[in-house]
């Protein structure tokens, strides 16, 4: 199997994974929810934990966004702080939608106690990317120019 096919199949499964079966398991856990603690106060929790992520999203947002700006006007690379950014705006996304499972989803890539963590997979998943890209724009073998010495 090519690496495309098998990229392609991967893109698939992940698709299949983020728009099938994360909606029937965030609907599942709506379901046993309310179930225990009743459908009003499901929804009411829905709405608080919304509000909630929305400020602490704005919160760690700012943070992000200060540092950011402290180290550019410095002059050093803010590649950490561009990362944490990344982190929040994804964090921010799960925690506006609605559901549990992408809410505890959400604050975990918000809290910046969790960042390191997140942070190595996401320079990770971007290296591989950087590298994959440059493997597939090289139009052809790497040449080595120098001089052959055959010792005889």
């Amino acid at each position: 199997m090519s690496t495309r096919t098998a990229r392609s199949r991967r893109a698939a499964l992940l698709l299949f994974v983020v728009f099938v079966v994360m909606p029937i398991l965030e609907i599942v856990v709506l379901i046993k929810v309310g179930q225990v603690i009743g459908p009003w106060w499901t929804i009411l929790l829905l709405v608080v934990d919304s509000i909630l992520g929305a400020w602490l999203m704005k919160r760690e947002g700012r943070r992000a966004w200060l540092a950011l700006r402290e180290r550019i006007e410095t002059g050093r690379m803010p590649h950490r702080e561009l990362a944490d950014g990344a982190l929040v705006m994804l964090g921010g996304a799960f925690l506006l939608s609605p559901g549990f499972i992408s809410d505890v989803l959400g604050l975990l890539l918000i809290l910046p106690v969790t960042w390191p963590l997140f942070r190595g997979l996401l320079v990770a998943y971007a290296g591989r990317q950087v590298v994959r890209r440059a493997n597939v724009t090289r139009p052809g073998p790497t040449v080595v120019r120098g001089e052959v010495i055959d010792e005889q």
